[in-house]
């Protein structure tokens, strides 16, 4: 139970999608592990982190600050709250789109607490401004506010209590080097394993009183793609289905007969996934295809293909994205029970070039 928000308004809808509605929140809170002995997964970013934390309270000192990076739903809200929770200390949570002016982070600085977590989601978007206030806050617990316009303008220092900021990003990428420089712990989540998966699973089945069986929790796991929180979607939704057309309990043909009802395949793919990988399949002879081409045959926008649906099939192997355009791979073909076609054949896509 390891969870995120993103901030991809596009998949908000998709229950394999990795964004935090209001629903998957409230429920995240209850299912929240409350310190690292709970945390499931991420074996050696625990270790590492349980070294850190424990060497700040044996000094007695602020923890260092923490980068957290990955994709959506893996779990940097819930660490951030369990480094405040192994501190003792009280955490405020602000994100980096919030955060428009220095100004808007001169008062959330000027208002911490000593020891007090900071914890800052989507880090990578905040401005510029704010974000070069952040170095010196960083790095010398300090931050100098203007006062005045024009040649008249002040700079007044103020002195800031010792904190810990815990930055969450999902684009590691976008972060200049000078603030990736300041955190002195830097972590990067991986997608979670299906073993991993059964057991977030099975401790979320019982904190919302549901009965299922090893069989029913694998089924589930092995649709997550890899994520915590989508694992913990489609078992509300599988529990509403044993709940309205069963007894109740989740089996593995309960859990497959509701995951169908949803649309989701063993592989974990929803409707989106399959229509993109139909489409480059029966349309295009496999590809290559420009992405362009792709989204209108699919009726889609162009960035929901290429942010939302493209990167689950890159990862799982059945598309690839080529300087030519979109190619399916051979494990595309089976997976939708088809044959490719003969190798330069009419229709095999081959031949054809579409607009990237």
């Amino acid at each position: 139970m390891n969870w995120d928000d993103t901030t991809d308004t596009s998949a908000e809808e998709r229950l394999v999608g990795a964004s935090a509605d209001r629903e998957d929140q409230a429920v995240e809170a209850a299912l929240r592990p409350k310190d690292l002995g709970e945390f499931i997964g991420q074996e050696k970013v625990r270790e590492q982190l349980d070294l850190v934390l424990r060497a700040a309270r044996a000094r007695g000192a602020t923890a260092d600050h923490v980068l957290l990076s990955g994709a959506p739903g893996l779990g940097k809200t819930t660490l951030s709250m369990i480094i405040a929770a192994e501190m003792e200390a009280p955490i405020r949570i602000t994100s980096g789109p919030a955060i428009q002016h220095a100004g808007d982070l001169a008062a959330i600085l000027s208002s911490l607490q000593e020891g007090e977590v900071l914890f800052l989601d989507e880090i990578h978007r905040m401005s510029r401004p704010a974000e070069e206030m952040l170095y010196m806050a960083m790095e010398d617990f300090r931050v100098d506010v203007i006062v005045g316009k024009g040649p008249g303008a002040t700079a007044i220092p103020l002195e800031l209590p010792p904190f810990t900021l815990v930055g969450a990003t999902t684009r590691a990428g976008l972060l200049p080097p000078p603030l990736r420089d300041r955190f002195g712990f830097t972590a990067h989540m991986e997608f979670y394993e299906p073993a991993e998966l059964e057991r977030v699973v099975h401790r979320s089945a019982s904190l919302l009183d549901v009965e299922i069986d090893p069989a029913g929790a694998a089924e589930i796991a092995g649709r997550s793609r890899g994520t915590p929180r989508i694992a913990n979607r489609l078992l509300r939704r599988v529990r509403d289905y044993a709940q309205v057309k069963a007894d109740g309990v989740i089996t593995k043909d309960i859990a497959a007969a509701a995951l169908a009802v949803y649309e989701v395949d063993a592989r974990g793919l929803d409707r989106l996934d399959r229509a993109v990988l139909e489409a480059l399949l029966k349309l295009f002879g496999g590809g290559p295809v420009g992405l362009s081409t792709l989204s209108v045959a699919v009726g889609e926008e162009r960035e929901t293909v290429e942010e939302v649906a493209e990167p689950f099939l890159v990862r799982e192997g059945l598309l690839a994205r080529t300087p030519r355009g979109r190619v399916a791979t051979p494990a595309a073909w089976t997976h939708l029970g088809l044959t490719p076609p003969r190798s330069g054949a009419p229709g095999n896509g081959q031949g054809d070039l579409f607009g990237a």
